[in-house]
C-alpha cells in the first residue's frame, strides 16, 4: 500500500498546483471585470503604491480620478497609463490637484472630484506622511501637519463623497493605513498617533454606513519598501538581540506592487479589515492585546540600546 501512495503523491502535488494556478487566473480575470466602469478615486496617485494602483485599476477598465500634489507628475502618470493601454477598452483618467496639508482647499477639491463623474464608487485614501524623531523634538506645527495629511485629510474627503454613496446606497471606502495605527513604535509618536486616529475614524464609519450598503475597509501594512534590499550586517553584540530582532521585523517593508494587488483584492472581495505584515509584527499585535507588559519591556529595551549605541 505504501508504494502506490508514494507514486500518487507527486501527482497530487501537480494537481494541487494546477488548481491553485487556475484559481489565481480566475481571480485575476474577475479582478478586472469587477472594477470595470467603476469610478475610482486614488489619492497620492503619484506615489509608488498610488502608481501601481492606477495601473491595475486602469487596466481593469475603471474610470479613474487621480489625485496628487504635483500637476507635472500627474500628467506623467496620465501619459504612462494612456500609452500602455487600448483606449477602446479603458477610460482616460481625470486629474485633480489634492494637497491634504492645505485643508482650506478641501471643500473645492471634494466638489471637483464629485463633478468629474457625478458620483464615486471607490475611494482609496492612500496619502501619508512619515516621520521618525524623539517626542521632545517634534514641534506642534509638525504635529498638526502630520495629522492633516494622515487623518484630517482622508476623513474630510470621505465625508465629502459620502452623500453621493448614501444616495445611491452603494460605495466602497478604502483606508490604506499602517500597522502603526494598531501598534505604536518608539520615535514615531506623531505618525502613530495620526494612524491610530485614522483607524478609529474609519472603524466608526464602517458601522455607521453599513445600513446604506457602503463598505469601509482598512489595510494595515508595514512600511512601504520601494528600494532594493540592503546588504546584511553583523548585529551589534551590545544590542539586546530580542529587541533588535523585533525592531527589524517591525520595519520589514512591503513592496508597492504587493500592496496594490492587496488593495485590488480588498475592493473586489469587499474585505473589511486586512493586516499585511510578516509574522513578527502580527505576534506583536497579539502581545499588545494579551501581554502588554512584555511588549512594553521589549520596546523600552530597544530604546535603551539605541541610546547606548549613540
Amino acid at each position: 500500500m505504501a508504494l502506490p501512495f508514494v507514486m500518487a503523491l507527486p501527482l497530487l502535488i501537480v494537481v494541487a498546483a494546477g488548481v491553485y494556478y487556475i484559481y489565481n487566473e480566475v481571480i485575476h480575470f474577475m479582478s478586472k471585470s469587477l472594477v470595470r466602469n467603476k469610478v475610482v478615486v486614488i489619492t497620492d496617485a503619484v506615489s509608488g503604491v498610488g502608481t501601481e494602483c492606477a495601473h491595475l485599476f486602469h487596466k481593469g477598465g475603471a474610470r479613474l480620478i487621480l489625485c496628487g500634489t504635483s500637476w507635472d507628475k500627474l500628467e506623467s502618470l496620465y501619459d504612462s497609463l494612456t500609452n500602455d493601454t487600448d483606449p477602446r477598452e479603458t477610460f482616460a483618467p481625470k486629474l485633480v490637484i489634492l494637497d491634504f496639508s492645505d485643508m482650506d482647499s478641501m471643500e473645492d477639491v471634494v466638489a471637483e472630484v464629485v463633478e468629474c463623474y457625478g458620483c464615486v464608487d471607490v475611494l482609496i485614501c492612500n496619502s501619508s506622511v512619515k516621520m521618525k524623531a524623539p517626542v521632545q523634538s517634534v514641534s506642534l506645527e509638525l504635529d498638526r501637519n502630520i495629522m492633516d495629511v494622515n487623518y484630517f485629510g482622508p476623513s474630510t474627503l470621505a465625508k465629502g463623497v459620502l452623500p453621493t454613496m448614501i444616495s445611491r446606497r452603494s460605495g466602497h471606502i478604502v483606508l490604506v493605513n499602517s500597522i502603526q495605527g494598531r501598534l505604536a513604535v518608539p520615535f514615531r509618536s506623531s505618525y502613530a498617533a495620526s494612524k491610530h486616529a485614522a483607524q478609529a475614524f474609519f472603524d466608526c464609519l464602517r458601522a455607521e454606513v453599513e445600513e446604506y450598503g457602503i463598505v469601509v475597509s482598512t489595510i494595515s501594512h508595514t512600511f512601504i519598501n520601494a528600494s532594493a534590499p540592503p546588504p546584511t550586517q553583523e548585529p551589534d553584540p551590545k544590542q539586546n538581540s530580542l529587541a533588535a530582532f523585533i525592531a527589524r521585523q517591525l520595519t520589514h517593508g512591503v513592496r508597492p506592487s504587493v500592496l496594490a494587488n492587496e488593495i485590488m483584492q480588498t475592493v473586489n472581495r469587499k474585505r473589511k479589515e486586512v493586516v499585511l505584515a510578516h509574522p513578527i509584527p502580527r505576534v506583536a499585535l497579539y502581545l499588545r492585546s494579551l501581554f502588554p507588559p512584555f511588549l512594553f519591556a521589549v520596546l523600552a529595551a530597544g530604546v535603551k540600546d539605541s541610546a547606548l549605541a549613540e
